[in-house]
């Protein structure tokens, strides 16, 4: 079992791996071995996932959630498989901790004496700048 938080961790049987050629420079290597990982984890469809987490785990995985609520991600940042592997799976769990973790509830607050005292003066400074702009009247 992978662990991702205290309470919450995924059995590795719901998670797929392929393997895929990588892009980019590589030399004569990349157009042979592919090194490439496609973690695949179905996001909707897993039971060790809470309501909630899952939620929160589809509006944080974005572009990378296709739209039967399959988690894709791709590893290539690595020459070698393993590496590779490893980095796409603490991708997951990285985004899966995140998604565990309850937002913050906003506590509203209200501006301070000083804020209130900087916006007053910055006001009348700026009134005083308009009202030296005005024409004044001409004295005959």
């Amino acid at each position: 079992m992978i662990e991702i938080v205290p309470g919450i961790a995924l059995d590795p049987r719901e998670i797929t791996e392929s393997f895929v050629r990588a892009s980019g420079p590589g030399g004569q290597n990349v157009n042979k071995v592919a090194t490439a990982v496609q973690l695949r984890f179905d996001l909707r469809a897993s039971p060790s996932l809470p309501g909630a987490v899952r939620a929160r785990a589809e509006r944080l995985a974005g572009q990378r959630l296709t739209k039967d609520g399959v988690l894709v991600i791709t590893a290539e940042h690595f020459r070698s498989q393993e590496r590779n592997r490893e980095d796409a799976l603490a991708r997951l769990v990285a985004l899966l901790r995140a998604a565990a973790r309850p937002p913050v509830p906003r506590r509203p607050t209200r501006p301070g004496l000083g804020a209130k005292r900087r916006r007053l003066d910055e006001k009348s400074r700026r009134g005083q700048t308009k009202k030296l702009r005005r024409s004044k009247p001409s004295e005959d």
